[in-house]
């Protein structure tokens, strides 16, 4: 775990069971318990590559596909004993898609591992990228910072769970020179009373990944308080955005281009950032999704 001080702008080499070292009694970290649902389908020739987002009604999905150019509208794929049609095909490239027979695509799926790794999930998988406190079913990918966790660390520290559902939009790369063109597709959180109210009497928020962050600085809060609701975001953080709602950010390290390495910028800043990741880089750090783990003060 690299410890980033941006007051003094130091960096600390740690391990990450020292992680209750940097935190005081009030402290709470915020996790994210969104849970990772097997998303991911082949085709019955393995030619095609599918990720379903959505079941919008009986036998009809929103779903992403690989390669798109073989999946016109009108084209055809056999998954399992059911047939697959290409219905529509959306702006941002999500097709809309309809089968013969009304089949849970997710009894057989595979988890949706990140594509930079290169290779279908395997029964490990189904353990290692799901964090040990997922409950709420609905997550394209996992909040990795929570990874890092096991039971026996989370019962030494302060905590509580919100939920938002990690979609796509999270991971689409930044393409627009302009930062501001940039669009995030929405996704839906959930603030409990408990949690909303564990965070209201906490002296310093300790937020759990990205993801995280975004429902905190999306969610309505009166006079100073956070209220418990259900919503969606679609809030893209890039400098200089201003924090409200959180002290300390535990957190991966990201992907080049990527808004959640952008919003990791506008907490710890960017040029203190970029010397970070060099020196970690240097250090022989683990990068994305398996990777090891940057707390931000």
């Amino acid at each position: 775990m690299m410890v980033l001080h941006r007051n003094r702008q130091t960096i600390e080499h740690r391990q990450f069971p020292e992680l209750k070292a940097f935190l005081s009694p009030r402290d709470l970290l915020v996790l994210n318990d969104t849970r990772v649902i097997p998303a991911r389908r082949f085709s019955n020739d393995g030619a095609i590559e599918f990720l379903f987002i959505d079941r919008i009604c009986p036998g009809r999905w929103k779903c992403l596909v690989k390669p798109g150019r073989k999946m016109r509208v009108g084209a055809s794929a056999e998954i399992g004993n059911a047939i697959l049609r290409i219905e529509e095909i959306l702006p941002e490239g999500q097709r809309i898609v309809s089968l013969d027979k009304d089949v849970d695509l997710y009894a057989a799926g595979w988890m949706p591992l990140p594509p930079y790794i290169g290779r279908k999930s395997d029964e490990e998988d189904n353990a290692r990228y799901q964090t040990v406190f997922a409950r709420a079913s609905g997550a394209l990918a996992a909040p990795t910072a929570g990874l890092h966790f096991t039971p026996q660390i989370l019962r030494e520290i302060s905590h509580t769970f919100i939920t938002l559902h990690v979609g796509i939009g999270t991971f689409l790369p930044v393409r627009s020179e302009n930062l501001a063109e940039h669009r995030m597709l929405a996704e839906s959180f959930l603030i409990s009373a408990q949690a909303a109210n564990k965070i209201n009497n906490a002296q310093r928020i300790v937020a759990v990944g990205t993801t995280t962050v975004r429902a905190l600085e999306s969610a309505r809060w009166k006079n100073g308080r956070l209220l418990a609701q259900e919503g969606s975001t679609n809030l893209f953080v890039y400098p200089p955005y201003r924090f409200q709602h959180l002290d300390l950010l535990l957190t991966n390290f990201h992907l080049p281009r990527s808004t959640l390495l952008m919003l990791v910028s506008a907490f710890a800043g960017r040029e203190f950032l970029l010397r970070a990741y060099r020196e970690a880089i240097r250090e022989r750090y683990r990068f994305y999704s398996y990777g090891d783990c940057m707390l931000i003060i």
